[in-house]
This record gives C-alpha cells, structure tokens and sequence, in this order.
C-alpha cells in the first residue's frame, strides 16, 4: 500500500510541475502577468482538461500545447 502512496504522490507532483509548465509557457506567449494567465486557465476550465488529459498532453511540446489551450478556449 505504501508504494501505491508514493506513486499517487509522484504522480500529483509530476502533474503540478506540468501545470505551472503550462501556466508559464501560455503567460509567456500571451504576453500575460503570472495572476492574469491562472485566472484566465482557471476561469475557462482549461487547467482542469489539462489534468484529465496529462498523459497525453504532458509528452508534447510547449508550442502544441499552446496551440492546444488556445484551440479549448475558442471552442468554450
């Protein structure tokens, strides 16, 4: 049981590093303030969808998921 634990914990750290990744990434192309960029991600549900699809998403590059988050906020 305690190594299903330290993976479940890894996996948590592994998909926070990923969003501040994402969170980072986005503000910098945008040209946004680190407050504007969470909120706008946050407001639209897209830090929630890059949750959900972490397995996949995590694995392309900072420019498709650019690319990727912009095409979820225009389809909202």
């Amino acid at each position: 049981m305690a190594e299903k634990r330290c993976c479940m914990d890894k996996r948590k750290q592994d998909v926070a590093y990923f969003l501040s990744f994402c969170i980072e990434q986005y503000m910098n192309a945008k040209g946004l303030s680190r407050e504007m960029a969470i909120s706008l991600l946050s407001e639209r549900g897209v830090l929630d969808y890059l949750v959900e699809h972490f397995e996949i998403l995590h694995t392309q590059s900072h420019q498709w998921i650019i690319e990727e988050i912009d095409e979820y906020i225009n389809e909202q």
